[in-house]
């Protein structure tokens, strides 16, 4: 946000509330684009996540009562939930987010007291670029600021990926929260989501750009499925227990894996695990390409990412898969993959600087015809995490 949109955001906020009391506290979490490793952290593996500039703005006041008041400019739909020890999942599906928020510090028996929220989200709608997780993190870090709680940056992530398994129903792993709320510009974030070591690594984009194409596709089948793929990994981390002691994926390397496949009767059950063992090498991979500026190799591994969630994983689908085969057909492209948890949402393409407005124009035109949907093309430019922009 610049100032003129700061100032009417904040014109906003007391339209909606009054003039009365403090000025409210202005706090940002971004999005996150995830380069390569998809699949991988609720597993035990590694991710390689970079937060863009797309996020979440937050306005929040203390107040006397003990009501919470919810709003957003993305919704018309408000709500005032008093506060007590116990919420119910409400109807209004995004409030769900802040409001597990809310309950995982109570829970802590950090006391809480009336609030006014007022959220903007400028990410693009069912991109798959963790709206839910910028809600989370954002409201995390405020609360720990306006009610002195003392905890860290990780609590807060580890605090907002339980909110959102256990209040929101998704059995999101924590890859989202941590790269909302521990990225740094102009680094991604090589992480273990086994153990949390995590480490930035730079990312050398001089003369190239990460273009983010939205499929524009509504994801309705992208929560069912995505429970349905946890299911099937922890199948197949029974059958590979008999052998190997784990009790994630990515506990195993991939030659233990070549060797032991057949110990997974199930054909669709080994092809998962086969992915999320794969995918962690590519990680692997990712990282020393990206230390050695070696751009056009990091671009190949992308691709391997993307065959590898189209045929093993299936959770690509006709639209994704259009929207990369486009991309790689224009030159200047070094890599195209999804990104996100899939059946819709967004593709990440590294692209040559001079290439890029050929890759929209192209690669939108060939999308258009082939789904009959719209494309849109974000330049992703990698920023730092949850902050406190005005007090």
């Amino acid at each position: 946000m610049n100032g003129t949109e700061i100032e009417n955001f904040r014109h906003a906020f007391t339209e909606l509330y009054d003039t009365q009391g403090n000025n409210p506290s202005l706090f940002f979490a971004p999005g996150r684009v995830n380069l390569i490793g998809e699949h991988t952290d609720y597993n035990g593996g590694f991710v390689f996540p970079c937060a863009i500039q797309y996020g979440t703005y937050l306005l929040i006041r203390r107040t006397n009562d003990k009501l919470v008041k919810f709003a957003s400019l993305n919704d018309p739909q408000k709500s005032v939930i008093p506060v007590s020890d116990h919420f119910t999942r409400q109807e209004i599906r995004w409030i769900n987010y802040p409001l597990g928020v809310i309950q995982q510090f109570l829970q802590k028996g950090i006391s809480i007291d009336g609030m006014e929220l007022l959220f903007y989200g400028d990410i693009p709608n069912n991109a798959g670029l963790s709206s839910s997780a910028s809600i989370e993190v954002v409201m995390a870090f405020a609360l720990n600021y306006l009610f002195n709680a003392g905890l860290d940056t990780i609590d807060l992530v580890k605090l907002s990926q339980k909110a959102e398994q256990e209040f929101a129903g998704v059995n999101c792993g924590i890859m989202d929260q941590f790269a909302v709320g521990m990225g740094k510009a102009n680094h991604a974030i090589f992480l273990n989501c086994n153990t949390l070591e995590y480490k930035l690594v730079p990312i050398p984009l001089s003369g190239y750009k990460l273009i983010i194409a939205n499929t524009n596709k509504p994801r309705s089948l992208a929560d069912s499925k995505y429970n349905e793929r946890v299911a099937e990994c922890q199948l197949a981390v029974a059958f590979l227990a008999e052998r190997f002691s784990i009790n994630k994926l990515g506990n195993l390397g991939f030659p233990q894996f070549f060797k032991a496949q057949d110990s997974i009767p199930d054909e669709i059950v080994r092809k998962r695990a086969r992915h999320v063992i794969s995918e962690n090498q590519r990680v692997l991979a990712s990282v020393s390409c990206l230390l050695k500026n070696d751009l056009p190799q990091f671009g190949v591994l992308m691709n391997v990412s993307h065959d590898s969630l189209r045929d093993d994983y299936e959770v690509t689908g006709f639209e994704l898969d259009s929207l990369v085969e486009e991309a790689r057909k224009i030159p200047g492209v070094l890599g195209s993959r999804m990104t996100g948890a899939g059946f819709g949402g967004c593709t990440v393409s590294l692209v040559t600087e001079s290439a890029v407005p050929l890759f929209i124009e192209e690669v939108g035109k060939k999308y258009k015809i082939k789904t009959g949907l719209t494309a849109d093309f974000y330049i992703a430019e990698i920023c730092d995490g949850v902050q406190l922009l005005e007090k």
